[in-house]
C-alpha cells in the first residue's frame, strides 16, 4: 500500500526548509522557488509576495483555469492573469478586511501588481503584458534652493532639544543630502560605515535595475557630522536594550515582526532593532508631517529627495 501524503499522515501541512508552509498548488510552489532566486530588494519582494498570495487565493477559489494549478508557466499566461487581475482589483483577494470589508485596491496597488506580473513573466522569458497604464509618474524633485533650505532647517533642529525620532530623522536626512543613497542602501548602513571623526560615510550602491554593487566613501558635511554626533548616543542607548547590532539606523519603539505563527501570535521586537527599509521610509513620511518646516521642504517620497540630491551632485561635479 502506498504511503499517504504528508498532510494526511498526521504530520501536518508540508513546510519548506525555512519552516514556511508550502502551497498545495505545484504552480505556487514553483513561484516560491522563482521568488527566492530573483534577488530583489526588500520592498519589491514584499510586493511580489502580495501577488503570490493573491494568485494562491484565486486558485483556491477556482477562479483560474485548472491547468494553472500545475504549471507556473500556465499560471502566468494571459488566460489566467487577466481574470486574476480583474478579481484582485475588485478587492476580493485581499488577505484581510479593511474597514470591515474588502474594498477595491488603489490605483497605486494596481500599478504595482501589473509591474510585478511583468517582472515574473520576464523572469520566465515571457513577454510583458503591460496590463497597467504604465509607470506611476514621478513627481517633480525639489530644486537646489529647496535642498539648501532643508539643510538650514536641519541645522536649526540641531541647535535645540530634539526627541529621539527627530534626532534620527535629522541625521538620516543629513546623510541623504550628502550621499543621495537609496532607502535600501541607507537601511543597510552600519556603524563601521562611518569614517574616523565622522568625516566620511560609506554607501554600498545597489543599482535599481541590477548590476554590480559598488562601494563608495562620501565626505560628510559639517551638518552631517553634527547630526550623527547627536544620533549616535541615542542609538547606543537603544541598542544596549536590544542586545546589540551594528546597524546605523535602529528602531525607537517596541513593535512586532508582522509574521504570525500557527497560534496566531507574532514575535515582539524591542527598541533598538535594525530599522528595515519599510520602517525607514515610514519614519520619513511621518516626520515630514510631524516636524515644523519639513512639509514645505520635503517631497512626498524619499526617492524624490534622493533624485534631487543626485542631480545636484552631478551638476556640481560637471
Amino acid at each position: 500500500m502506498s504511503k499517504p501524503p504528508l498532510a494526511t499522515a498526521g504530520l501536518g501541512p508540508m513546510r519548506d526548509n525555512r519552516g514556511v508552509q508550502m502551497s498545495k498548488f505545484p504552480s505556487v510552489r514553483a513561484l516560491d522557488q522563482l521568488l527566492d532566486g530573483l534577488g530583489t530588494g526588500a520592498a519589491r519582494r514584499r510586493q511580489l509576495d502580495m501577488v503570490r498570495g493573491e494568485l494562491e487565493r484565486a486558485l483556491a477559489r477556482g477562479a483560474l483555469p485548472v491547468r494553472a494549478r500545475r504549471s507556473l508557466q500556465r499560471l502566468l499566461e494571459e488566460e489566467a492573469i487577466r481574470p486574476y487581475v480583474r478579481i484582485a482589483e475588485s478587492g476580493a483577494l485581499r488577505h484581510r478586511r479593511v474597514a470591515g470589508g474588502f474594498p477595491p485596491t488603489s490605483e497605486a496597488t494596481n500599478e504595482i501588481r501589473s509591474k510585478c506580473i511583468d517582472l515574473l513573466r520576464e523572469a520566465l522569458g515571457m513577454p510583458a503584458l503591460r496590463l497597467g497604464s504604465g509607470e506611476i509618474p514621478l513627481q517633480p524633485a525639489p530644486a537646489a534652493a529647496t535642498l539648501s533650505a532643508l539643510a538650514r532647517q536641519l541645522d536649526q533642529y540641531l541647535g535645540g532639544a530634539m526627541s529621539p525620532a527627530q534626532t534620527r530623522l535629522t541625521a538620516l536626512l543629513a546623510v541623504q543630502l550628502d550621499t543621495a543613497a537609496r532607502s535600501g542602501e541607507l537601511a543597510a548602513q552600519r556603524t563601521t560605515h562611518l569614517g574616523e571623526g565622522l568625516a566620511a560615510v560609506y554607501v554600498e550602491r545597489r543599482p535599481q535595475g541590477g548590476g554590480a554593487i559598488q562601494g563608495e566613501w562620501v565626505e560628510t558635511s559639517a551638518l552631517t557630522r553634527a547630526a550623527l554626533e547627536r544620533w549616535l548616543p541615542v542609538r547606543e542607548g537603544l541598542v544596549q536594550r536590544a542586545h546589540g547590532t551594528s546597524r546605523l539606523w535602529v528602531s525607537l519603539w517596541m513593535n512586532h515582526d508582522g509574521v504570525l505563527d500557527d497560534e496566531g501570535r507574532t514575535v515582539i521586537r524591542p527598541p533598538g532593532m535594525p530599522l528595515e527599509e519599510n520602517g525607514l521610509i515610514t519614519s520619513y513620511r511621518v516626520g515630514r508631517l510631524r516636524y515644523e518646516g519639513l512639509r514645505q521642504l520635503l517631497p512626498l517620497k524619499m526617492e524624490q529627495l534622493r533624485r534631487a540630491v543626485n542631480a545636484e551632485r552631478q551638476r556640481a561635479a560637471a
